[in-house]
């Protein structure tokens, strides 16, 4: 589909929710399945947790394992997981299963069972810190950092309750960085967008997206980029994701 006037004549209720200029731009991408991209608005994600594997369980073995996360599972159905004393105690994190994909990204482009330093940049409320100081032997540190202050404080007690040992949580503007020249091995940036990935799970992002607020999370994440870029090694690994459709 080479353009979009505004007619989809598809069955699906979402469409007429969704914001047409964002359309207008997907249907311009290459390789955009109209169909597929409405289905999967029909649905909310199917909810799925990883386990801590330094506190061992076994509540979930018979649910449907994620393919690309070693200890990563979909359920059949949602608990109530704040009445729950395992998920209190870290034994397992919810997190949906497109983010547990930074395993493979990583288990894909780094030697693991080297010593590392990696830096989670973007990294409230800490379901990919959580994921990678799994992934980390002893000897290797990661430094979780949050900007917004009040968004690391949730930070630091998920950190605390998943239990390891190695992680630093800081509360810093992607520039204090710069000052670490060539030190990182890995840099994951999981960077504040538009959030119109986000659209099925959290309606309200469909009243709050417009061409300003791309352009504004557009501009953040370059100067995010500029001033941490200094910090990664030589042949260094950088991991950048975002929950947003749109290309700028």
């Amino acid at each position: 589909m080479d353009s979009f006037d505004g007619n989809f004549n598809c069955e699906f209720e979402t469409m007429n929710q969704l914001p047409e200029k964002l359309l207008s731009e997907l249907c311009l991408q290459k390789g955009f399945d109209e169909a597929a991209f409405f289905q999967a608005h029909q649905h909310l994600p199917n909810t799925s947790i990883r386990l801590n594997p330094k506190k061992k369980i076994f509540s979930f073995e018979s649910e449907e394992k994620i393919s690309w996360c070693e200890n990563g599972f979909y359920l059949k159905e949602r608990p109530s997981f704040t009445y729950d004393p395992l998920f209190h105690a870290g034994c397992y994190y919810v997190q949906e299963a497109s983010s547990m994909f930074l395993e493979f990204a990583l288990r894909q482009s780094i030697d693991l069972s080297q010593s590392l330093k990696v830096l989670d940049l973007c990294a409230a409320p800490g379901g990919k810190s959580t994921l990678v100081a799994s992934l980390l032997n002893e000897n290797s540190m990661l430094v979780s950092n949050e900007v917004i202050k009040n968004r690391a404080t949730i930070l630091k007690e998920n950190i605390s309750k998943w239990g390891s040992e190695n992680v630093l949580v800081t509360n810093n503007d992607p520039k204090h960085f710069e000052r670490l020249e060539n030190y990182f091995d890995v840099l994951v940036i999981d960077a504040p967008c538009s959030g119109s990935g986000l659209f099925r799970k959290e309606p309200a992002y469909l009243n709050e997206w417009n061409d300003n607020l791309v352009n504004l999370c557009s501009q953040r994440q370059q100067r995010i980029l500029a001033d941490i870029w200094k910090c990664l090694k030589p042949n260094g690994v950088l991991i950048y994701s975002t929950c947003s459709f749109s290309e700028s």
